[in-house]
């Protein structure tokens, strides 16, 4: 693993690592903002023990086991596809800043939502890393061009001869 990997990963994971960790001990406020969802979810699959409670911890295991895992390394891009998958719904539920009526309020939800939406591209770019043990993109490139250009010769000398 890259030095820029072994950091980036753990400063990525951190916010998921402690927000499922908090969503499991006491789900609280999020679960009030999860019932919407449940009810939704009720009225489709009636036959579900769904609540807000446990949507919000079931999204903070996801979080907290998808967090651990791009810390350290572990299955990174499938991690990281399970971590940008659960933030959007998150994000709608949780930072819904166009209800809200205080500017104050609204500014802050914003900053939240697009934070979320930051993190989320974040996590889909990282999902694209080919392969966490190769080197850095720009090196492979650079490799790639010289062992082109190192044939291209050796196919004109052998022409040339």
């Amino acid at each position: 693993m890259t030095l820029l990997r072994a950091v980036a990963r753990p400063m990525l994971a951190s916010m998921f690592v402690y927000g499922g960790a908090m969503a499991l001990k006491s789900p609280g406020p999020r679960a009030q903002k999860a019932q919407p969802t449940a009810d939704l979810i009720k009225k489709v699959a009636p036959e579900l023990p769904v609540n807000g409670s446990n949507l919000t911890r079931l999204n903070g295991a996801v979080q907290l086991a998808g967090g651990l895992a791009l810390a350290t390394g572990r299955f990174p891009r499938i991690a990281a596809f399970a971590l940008a998958a659960t933030l959007p719904p998150t994000t709608v539920a949780g930072h819904r800043y166009w209800d809200e009526t205080d500017p104050a309020a609204r500014a802050n939800q914003r900053i939240h939502f697009l934070k979320n939406m930051s993190m989320t591209g974040g996590l889909l770019m990282a999902t694209l890393d080919p392969d966490p043990h190769k080197k850095f993109i720009g090196r492979r490139a650079k490799d790639k061009v010289t062992e082109a250009a190192s044939s291209v010769a050796d196919q004109l000398d052998h022409i040339r001869s």
